[in-house]
């Protein structure tokens, strides 16, 4: 045998060297490190507009609002909603595309109206000002508008070309 170390700890060992060093401290300095990242992500994601219209359910969907009635009056015991979704996904694979038609259609003409909404609620969204300052932009290169920043600021540019 080698030593008393095991392999186990050797690893241990290499994973807190591969760390980084902020995430080695200690105590409470770690868990304010994990709360700010956290609070960090949270700030990135978009806040969603309660007025937007929801998105229509599929036919599956249209079907087990049906099939919900249905089963809670032949099985008023059951109460576990998951009970519901499996005794109405097993229906749904056995039905015919003849069975499903109508629920196909039902979804299709809420899917329509869903369109209508939003094509609605998008013409409603105030249109930034900034159009006409990003369509120059994207007209000229990158290179000549950070060449003109550069030039207005009194900073060089240095350009290097790659070994050969």
């Amino acid at each position: 045998m080698k030593g008393g170390k095991g392999k186990g700890a050797l690893r241990k060992e290499t994973r807190s060297a591969l760390k980084p060093v902020e995430d080695r401290k200690i105590g409470k300095r770690k868990a304010t490190l994990k709360d700010d990242k956290r609070k960090a992500k949270k700030d990135k994601k978009a806040k969603k507009d309660p007025n937007k219209p929801k998105r229509p359910p599929s036919a599956f969907f249209v079907f087990l609002e049906e099939f919900r009635k249905t089963f809670k009056k032949e099985n008023p015991n059951v109460k576990a909603v998951s009970a519901v979704g499996k005794a109405g996904g097993e229906k749904w694979k056995s039905m015919s595309a003849a069975e499903k038609a109508p629920y196909e259609a039902k979804a299709a003409k809420r899917k329509s109206e869903y369109e209508k909404l939003m094509n609605a609620y998008n013409n409603k969204q105030p249109e930034s000002s900034d159009d006409d300052g990003e369509k120059e932009e994207s007209e000229r290169s990158k290179s000549e508008v950070h060449d003109e920043d550069a030039e207005g600021s009194g900073q060089v540019l240095l350009f290097f070309s790659p070994i050969k």
